[in-house]
C-alpha cells in the first residue's frame, strides 16, 4: 500500500498530498483542546458583532446607486442638486356604469370630497382637481386628483396611511356608483413593504422549524439537530452586525438582508450537518470520541472550508456587476457563508469535545430504533451511513455507466433547453402580485384610462440657464414632439426648479404596463424626440428615467454583466477545485456538472414561469417572463451551493482510493456513504427554499422554485448518477494531474481515517487533547 501510494504521489495520483495537517484538522484540534475558550470566544465575537453593527447602523443603496445607465444618470443629477423631488400620489375617480361621466353632479362632488379629505390629513401637498389639470380620459368616464406627499421622500409610505384612509372613506359614501381608489409611488411602496415583511416573517418563521424537524428525522436526537440550527442562527446573528459595518462603505439594502438569511441558514445547517454526522459515523464504528471528532476534523472539516472558500468566490462574482443591489446581496451572502464555515470548523468541534455522548440526549423513540437497527446491521459487516436505497441506484449506474450518462445527461438537456428563449424583466406591479390586491386592480385600470399614468417616463433636465430661451424653446418642442411621434398620449407635465437649473419632464409611455409597448415607446423618446429638440442646445443633460427605463437599463446592465461574472465564478471555482484535489479531470466535471444543474434550473423556471407549464401549482400564472435579476443570481448562488455536495462526496470517494481501494470501489463507497447526509441537507435546502416558492411575489416564487428545482436535481440525478457514472468511466484518468502542474500550490492535506492508536479516555475533550499530542495518524 505505501510503494502505490509513493508511486501515486510522484506520479500526480490521488496520494500526491503534502504529509502537513490541513487548517481545518489544526482547527478542530485546538478547539477541542481549548472547548471553552472557542465556545466563549464565539459568543464573545457574536454579541460584539451585533452590538457594534446596532451602534453603527445599517446604510442604504441610494437610489442613484440602485439603477443603471440613464436611470442612475438622472437620479445622480437630482442627488446632486439637492432635490428631494416629493412622492407623487393620484386618485382615481371612476364611473361604475358605462353611461357615467366625469361632468356629473356626483362625480364633481365625490371629485371635490376626495380633494378635501387627502388636504385634511397634513400629510400632503399640491393637491389638484382634474377639472384644472384636464386629467380627464378620452371617454370622459375616469379622472384624476393628483397630490404629492409632504416630508422625506424616503419615509413617505410610512405616512401614507392617514391618506389611503380618507380616500376610503370617500368611496364608501359613493361605493354603488363611484370606484374611487389611490394610487402613486407612496402606496405602491407601502403595499410592497408590506407584502414583502409579510412574506419574509413567513419564512423566518417557518424555515427554522422545519429545518429542525427534519435535522431531528435525520438524527433522532434533539440536541445534535439543534447544534446545527443554533450555529447557523448564531452565524447569521453576527453576519447582521457585519453588515451594518460594512454598509458604511458598501451600502447594503433589504434584499440583500433576506438573500443573506437564506444563504445563511441553508449553508450554516449544511455545513455543521456533515461535520457532525461524519463524527457521529466514526463513533458509532466503534471508534472513541476524540478519535472520531479529529477524523470529522481531517475530513468533514476539510470539505467544509473547500465548499466555503468555493460559495465565497462564487458570492464574489456579484461584485462584477455593477449594480449597488447585487453588489449588496454578494457582500452579504459572502460575509455569510464565511462566518458560517469558520464556526463549523472551530466552535462545533469545541461543542462535541464538551457534549461527548450528551449529543445524543433527547432521542425520539421511534427514530431511536431505526438507528439502533442501522447499528445492527453495521455490526453484521456493514458500514454505518450507508444508503441501500442509493447503493442499488448505484449499482445499476456502475453496471451500465455509459447508459446512465447519456439518459441522465440527456434528460438535464433536454430540460435545459428551453431556457435558450428566456425572457427577463423588472417585474410591473400586476406581475409581482397578480389581481390579488386592491392596489393592482388601481394599476390596471388606471393604465387603461390614461396609457402611462401609472409609472410614467420621468426626463430629468440640466441645463447651464434653465430659464434661459432656447432652453425654454426646447422644452416646449420636446413637450409637443412627445406626443406627435406618437410616444405618448399626454398629457406631458414640465415642473421647473429655476434655482437649480433643472426640469423634471413626466412622460405617460403609450404602452402602459406592457412592457414590450412601453419600450418601444421609451426608444422613441430616446432616440428620436430627446436629439430632435433637447440634443439641439449645447449643454443640457437630459437622462430619460422611470420604471420602463429602470427595467430596461437594469436589463442591460445585467446582460453586459454575465460574461465577466461567469468567467470570475468558473475560473476561480476551477482553479480551487484543482488546488484542492490536485486532479485536472476533477476540477474539470466539476464545473461541467455544476452548469449541468444551473442550465436545468434555467429549464425549469422558463418551463413554468414563461411559458406556463404547471404554473398554478405554484400560483404564478399569467407572468409570462423571469425577473431580471434571477438569472444572474440563481448562477451566483447554485454554482456556489452546489459545491456543497460535490466536494463532500468526492472528498469522501478520493478518501477512500487513497485507502487504497479501486476507482470503482471508491465511488461506491464515497456515493453511499455519504448520501444520508446529502440526502439530509437537500431536503433542508429543497424544504427551505421550497417556502419562498409560497410567497405572495412573483420574484419570490421563481426565486424560490427555482433553487428548491437545482438544489433537488444536484442532489439526486447529479451526485447519485452523473457524477458516478462519469467518474466509472473515467476511472484512473479521474486523478490524472499533469507533470507541469505539479509545482502549484498543494491545498489537499489529506489524513489517514484510521489512526494508529485508539485512545480510550475518560472524556471526549480529554481523548482529543492528549490525541493532539501524539504523532498525526500514519497513511493506509
Amino acid at each position: 500500500m505505501v510503494t502505490t501510494e509513493r508511486r501515486q504521489r510522484q506520479d500526480g495520483g490521488p496520494g500526491a498530498a503534502s504529509p502537513s495537517r490541513g487548517i481545518a484538522a489544526r482547527a478542530g484540534a485546538w478547539s477541542a483542546r481549548h472547548r471553552w475558550t472557542a465556545v466563549i470566544v464565539w459568543v464573545l465575537f457574536v454579541v460584539l458583532a451585533m452590538g457594534l453593527g446596532t451602534a453603527a447602523g445599517q446604510v442604504g443603496v441610494k437610489n442613484s446607486e440602485q439603477m443603471a445607465g440613464e436611470v442612475s444618470d438622472a437620479a445622480r443629477i437630482i442627488e446632486d442638486a439637492g432635490l428631494t423631488e416629493p412622492v407623487g400620489e393620484s386618485v382615481l375617480i371612476q364611473g361604475v356604469a358605462p353611461s357615467t361621466s366625469a361632468t356629473d353632479e356626483e362625480f364633481r362632488a365625490a371629485v371635490e370630497a376626495v380633494v378635501a379629505a387627502v388636504g385634511k390629513t397634513g400629510e400632503v401637498a399640491d393637491v389638484t382637481s382634474p377639472y384644472d389639470t384636464k386629467a380627464i380620459s378620452k371617454d370622459g368616464r375616469s379622472a384624476l386628483v393628483h397630490f404629492t406627499m409632504r416630508g422625506d421622500p424616503e419615509t413617505s409610505s410610512e405616512r401614507v396611511a392617514p391618506v389611503l384612509k380618507a380616500v376610503e372613506s370617500v368611496q364608501e359614501e359613493h361605493k354603488d356608483t363611484l370606484r374611487i381608489s389611490e394610487i402613486g409611488g407612496a402606496s405602491m411602496k407601502k403595499t410592497f413593504d408590506d407584502a414583502y415583511g409579510d412574506d419574509f416573517k413567513q419564512a423566518e418563521f417557518t424555515a427554522v422549524p422545519v429545518a429542525l424537524g427534519i435535522l431531528l428525522i435525520a438524527f433522532g436526537a434533539l440536541v445534535a439537530a439543534l447544534l446545527p440550527v443554533v450555529l447557523a442562527v448564531t452565524a447569521i446573528m453576527a453576519t447582521m452586525g457585519l453588515m451594518a459595518l460594512v454598509s458604511h462603505v458598501m451600502p447594503m439594502s433589504d434584499t440583500a438582508n433576506s438573500v443573506m438569511l437564506l444563504v445563511g441558514l441553508a449553508v450554516g445547517v449544511d455545513y455543521c450537518l456533515f461535520y457532525l454526522r461524519r463524527e457521529r459515523e466514526e463513533r458509532e464504528a466503534g471508534r472513541d470520541a476524540g478519535t472520531a471528532l479529529r477524523i470529522a476534523a481531517a475530513t468533514s472539516g476539510r470539505a467544509v472550508i473547500v465548499s466555503g472558500v468555493t460559495v465565497c468566490i462564487a458570492m464574489a462574482g456579484m461584485l462584477f456587476t455593477g449594480v449597488a443591489e447585487f453588489k449588496a446581496m454578494g457582500l452579504a451572502s459572502l460575509m455569510v457563508v464565511a462566518v458560517a464555515m469558520v464556526g463549523s470548523v472551530t466552535v462545533l468541534p469545541a461543542l462535541l469535545s464538551l457534549l461527548g455522548e450528551r449529543v445524543e440526549r433527547g432521542r425520539v423513540p421511534f427514530l431511536n430504533r431505526l438507528k439502533q437497527s442501522e447499528k445492527q446491521r453495521a455490526a453484521a459487516g456493514g458500514t454505518t451511513g450507508e444508503s441501500r436505497f442509493w447503493r442499488a441506484v448505484l449499482g445499476g449506474v456502475l453496471r451500465r455507466p455509459k447508459t446512465a450518462l447519456v439518459v441522465a445527461a440527456g434528460a438535464l438537456v433536454a430540460i435545459a433547453l428551453p431556457a435558450v428563449g428566456m425572457q427577463t424583466q423588472n417585474f410591473t406591479l400586476d406581475q409581482e402580485f397578480g389581481d390579488s390586491l386592491p392596489i393592482v386592480q388601481t394599476y390596471q385600470r388606471i393604465n387603461e384610462a390614461f396609457p402611462g399614468g401609472a409609472e410614467p417616463a420621468e426626463v430629468v433636465v440640466r441645463a447651464d440657464d434653465i430659464t434661459a430661451a432656447p432652453v425654454q424653446r426646447a422644452l416646449a418642442d420636446f413637450q409637443a414632439q412627445a406626443v406627435s411621434s406618437g410616444a405618448s398620449q399626454g398629457p406631458v407635465e414640465i415642473v421647473t426648479h429655476d434655482e437649480q437649473n433643472i426640469a423634471v419632464i413626466k412622460v405617460p409611455l403609450v404602452g402602459g404596463s406592457d412592457q414590450d409597448r412601453a419600450e418601444k415607446s421609451l426608444g422613441l423618446l430616446r432616440d428620436t424626440v430627446r436629439p430632435d429638440t433637447l440634443g439641439t442646445v449645447e449643454g443640457v443633460e437630459a437622462p430619460v428615467s422611470g420604471q420602463v427605463a429602470g427595467s430596461k437599463d437594469f436589463n442591460d446592465q445585467i446582460v453586459g454583466a454575465v460574461a465577466p461574472v461567469f468567467a470570475f465564478v468558473v475560473i476561480f471555482a476551477f482553479v480551487l477545485m484543482l488546488l484542492c484535489f490536485r486532479s485536472l479531470t476533477i476540477a474539470v466535471t466539476s464545473i461541467v456538472l455544476n452548469l449541468l444543474s444551473v442550465g436545468a434550473a434555467y429549464g425549469i423556471l422558463t418551463m413554468v414561469f414563461q411559458h406556463g407549464w404547471g404554473a398554478s401549482l405554484v400560483g404564478a400564472e399569467g407572468v409570462g417572463a423571469i425577473v431580471a435579476w434571477l438569472p444572474l443570481f440563481l448562477l451566483v448562488i447554485l454554482f456556489g451551493l452546489s459545491m456543497d455536495y460535490h466536494v463532500f462526496v468526492v472528498s469522501r470517494i478520493r478518501e477512500a482510493r487513497l485507502q487504497g481501494r479501486t476507482t470503482r470501489e471508491a465511488i461506491t463507497h464515497g456515493v453511499v456513504t455519504t448520501a444520508g447526509v446529502v440526502t439530509s441537507a437537500a431536503v433542508i435546502m429543497v424544504a427551505v427554499f421550497a417556502i419562498f416558492g409560497t410567497l405572495s411575489m412573483q420574484s419570490m416564487k421563481q426565486m424560490g422554485v427555482g433553487l428548491a428545482a437545482a438544489v433537488l436535481i444536484d442532489a439526486t440525478v447529479i451526485r447519485g448518477v452523473l457524477l458516478p457514472a462519469v467518474m466509472a468511466l473515467l476511472d484512473e484518468r479521474n486523478w490524472y494531474f499533469p507533470r507541469w502542474l505539479h509545482r502549484l500550490p498543494d491545498l489537499t492535506h489529506d489524513e489517514s481515517v484510521v489512526p494508529e492508536v485508539t485512545p480510550t479516555p475518560d472524556a471526549a475533550g480529554d481523548a482529543y487533547g492528549k490525541a493532539g499530542e501524539q504523532p498525526d495518524p500514519v497513511r493506509v
